[in-house]
């Protein structure tokens, strides 16, 4: 019985002294841990989503083995509303080993115009982006990485404005009405497609529409001047503007016509 026992105390003295090297070598294999972050890159692809690639190393020099590694972004607005979140998983990494992976995270224009989200269409701002890197040395110690970085953001309707609407004579009972709109493209991507606008008068009926092509670079500027056809005896209160492009569909945007 005696001979148990003390058999007994040899085996848990033995397993703390197992258990305390493999956590001083956790603890040391995890400061071997080397993650590096490249520059960001922004590719546009032609289902209208802008992908913005983070290229990204690991460098285990631990002893152990890393297992289960998980790259998590969020982006969010400055209102702290959900853009995109994208996961990149490395399933093992051999200790004294090297890895080089590419993280996307994808941002849909589509979603952007709807109408939680709208305002990034029209406003230039810092977009944030939280990560977490996750991973597990030797399949038992889990270990957590996380901060948070700002992303730039060009609207692509940036300063979109009706200038002032001048009147021209077409007739006994209709006159021209000339509506000059202009915006940037301060965006990555490129604005094709159309723009429809429209005049509505004091109860909400719209007087005219007309219908013109976009053809927008990144980094360009609109500008135009459209002429419709409305009742000389007609008072144009605002404009209704309605984007169809490649990228987005979004309207109508409502401008006072002083």
């Amino acid at each position: 019985m005696k001979q148990a026992i003390r058999a007994l105390g040899w085996a848990i003295y033995i397993f703390w002294i197992i258990l305390l090297f493999f956590i001083v070598t956790a603890v040391y294999s995890a400061f071997q841990f080397t993650p590096g972050f490249g520059d960001l890159s922004y590719t546009n692809v032609s289902n209208g989503s802008l992908v913005v690639s983070l290229p990204f190393s690991i460098k285990n020099g631990g002893l152990y083995d890393v297992s289960d590694l998980q790259l998590a972004t969020l982006i969010k607005d400055g209102q702290g509303l959900r853009i995109s979140n994208s996961t990149t998983l490395v399933p093992r990494i051999p200790r004294g080993n090297n890895v080089s992976a590419t993280h996307t995270m994808s941002i849909s224009f589509s979603q952007l115009a709807s109408d939680t989200l709208s305002h990034v269409l029209f406003d230039d701002e810092a977009l944030d982006v939280e990560f977490a890197l996750r991973l597990s040395y030797a399949s038992a110690v889990p270990f957590r990485i996380s901060g948070n970085f700002s992303l730039p953001w060009g609207a692509p309707l940036s300063g979109l404005a009706i200038g002032d609407v001048s009147s021209l004579p077409y007739n006994a009972t209709h006159r021209r009405a000339a509506v000059p709109v202009s915006f940037d493209n301060h965006s990555l991507i490129s604005l094709e497609g159309t723009m429809q606008l429209e005049l509505v008068d004091d109860g909400g009926h719209t007087l005219s529409y007309e219908i013109t092509a976009l053809d927008v670079l990144p980094d360009r500027s609109y500008s135009s001047i459209l002429e419709l056809i409305v009742p000389v005896s007609s008072t144009i209160r605002e404009a209704h503007l309605f984007f169809n492009t490649s990228a987005f569909n979004y309207g109508p945007v409502v401008i006072p016509v002083v």
